[in-house]
């Protein structure tokens, strides 16, 4: 498919998953809550597919040409650890129940409604995490937007668009405007990896992206647990993970 400008990919995938979560929220009202908590357990459950498929790029050849044979389980571990200490010490996840406070006021003041609290912002934090990892993190996103930028066509993207706009509408039957919100996030990331594409000239190593695919394969089973109500694992404290995946993989790779 011609991929017309660069960005194009992206600006359609955003489109879909905003369409998708409005009618996903419009059609949510509609449901019982014992309705919406089957729909919460079967998110849960796919969620836990997606994730296992994801965390299994630990096994990719690629990542284990760069660090060595069974360096990269080491590599996720190290990832999460040093992520989830500095997530943890930044306090993402307070800050971000109070950036849900910040945007369920101005949702308020735009459409109305009553204040949630505490149990309106969780909600608000498990659908925008849960909606954001999934749109964001994989193969198709960052290749997707890599191939985009650089002039190679929107197929991946168009593909993923179509995925997401279904995963959305499910989500936010549920978890309302959290999944909304993440749209943000699509754009944010799949903006930058598209200017990098443009930028650079060149996809990034496959040995990165097996890296970062497999931590939020693993961050993604941490929502999982979330859905299925089983722990309330501190996700978004370990998101600087994704950050530190493809980092300690140049450091292990330059280093052997």
């Amino acid at each position: 498919m011609d991929g017309g400008f660069p960005g194009l990919g992206t600006v359609i995938n955003v489109v879909a998953v905003v369409a998708g979560a409005l009618l996903g929220m419009v059609a949510g009202h509609r449901f019982p809550v014992r309705v919406r908590d089957v729909v919460t357990d079967c998110l849960g459950l796919v969620t836990l597919l997606v994730a296992g498929l994801s965390a299994l790029e630990v096994t990719s050849p690629a990542l284990s040409g760069a660090v060595g044979s069974g360096v990269p389980v080491l590599v996720v571990l190290g990832s999460l650890l040093l992520g989830g200490i500095l997530g943890s010490l930044l306090r993402i996840e307070d800050r971000l129940e109070s950036l849900a406070g910040v945007v369920q006021g101005f949702v308020r003041r735009v459409w109305g409604g009553a204040d949630d609290g505490h149990e309106g912002r969780e909600r608000f934090i498990e659908g925008w995490l849960t909606a954001s990892l999934l749109f964001c993190v994989g193969p198709l996103t960052i290749l997707g937007s890599l191939s985009d930028g650089l002039g190679r066509g929107i197929d991946q993207l168009a593909l993923k668009s179509a995925l997401d706009f279904f995963a959305a509408t499910a989500f936010a039957s549920t978890f309302g405007v959290g999944v909304l919100v993440s749209a943000v996030s699509v754009a944010l990331v799949q903006g930058l990896l598209t200017v990098v594409g443009v930028t650079l000239g060149a996809v990034a190593p496959e040995a990165h992206i097996a890296a970062l695919t497999a931590v939020g394969g693993l961050l993604l089973v941490g929502i999982a647990l979330r859905l299925l109500r089983i722990r309330q694992v501190p996700v978004g404290d370990l998101l600087p993970a994704l950050v530190v995946a493809p980092l300690l993989v140049s450091v292990v790779a330059a280093l052997r």
